[in-house]
């Protein structure tokens, strides 16, 4: 059973939209079983290392959980020219781990994303590593993806006894051309479908914000109605 070490609701600059405040919950768990794990994702609760998070802002409601059935998926023309780009990579599957090359990739990746989109630099040791990406859960899998034996990318998911959640995916730079950030999803939803996992669980999609908003492109899809409560039967459609 779940043990909560720390709950709080904050007041924050909303991450997705300009100029707007935000009010996101979030809980400190540990001991969390598989079965619990899911049954947060159902009500649209995201987690992130020992924090689990979901947006509470009283006045918006644009941040909504997309869940893609995957027995139903269908690629659109430019999902499967990017899966047919990356058709010689492998994909090997395992614990989170933490090493040196780990993060050297994540450090090449973010330099791309300070360049590109003005994020903050980076200075993420092996140690902070492991304390983002490899906090103990019983739901955490990574999904390292090779060119033969280079490590290109490194996928982090969730898998409970009904689904995968994709939580976080960054990639070498000089492998751009793969277009692996689509690719990635698709090879989620082919693991997910493999091992007889019915939904992969994207996040949040605000349909205003380019980061996120990509994610309807993935369907057919369902949406997450309202915010329900632990005791509420949640509604997706």
């Amino acid at each position: 059973m779940a043990r909560e070490l720390w709950h709080a609701a904050l007041d924050e600059p909303c991450p997705y939209l300009a100029d707007l405040g935000a009010t996101t919950d979030y809980r400190i768990l540990t001991e969390v079983t598989t079965e619990e794990h899911e049954e947060m994702i159902l009500r649209g609760w995201r987690r992130f290392g020992m924090q689990y998070f979901r947006p509470r802002c009283a006045a918006c409601l644009e941040c909504v959980s997309l869940r893609v059935p995957v027995a139903s998926f269908r690629p659109t023309k430019s999902q499967r020219r990017a899966w047919r780009k990356c058709g010689h990579l492998h994909v090997r599957m395992g614990p989170p781990q933490a090493n040196d090359e780990r993060v050297e990739l994540f450090h090449a990746w973010h330099a791309m994303r300070e360049e590109s989109r003005g994020w903050k630099p980076t200075s993420m040791t092996l140690r902070e590593y492991a304390l983002t990406f490899c906090t103990p859960n019983p739901c955490a899998r990574e999904m390292a993806y090779y060119d033969g034996e280079r490590l290109v990318a490194i996928g982090h998911i969730d898998v409970t006894p009904k689904a995968v959640s994709s939580i976080y995916f960054f990639y070498h730079p000089d492998v751009s051309a793969y277009s692996l950030g689509v690719a990635s999803i698709l090879f989620e939803i082919q693991w997910a479908r493999r091992m007889g996992r019915p939904y992969l669980y994207l996040g949040y999609r605000i349909s205003s914000c380019p980061s996120t908003a990509y994610k309807s492109q993935y369907g057919p899809h369902e949406l997450l109605h309202g915010r329900p409560g632990p005791e509420d039967a949640p509604v997706w459609k």
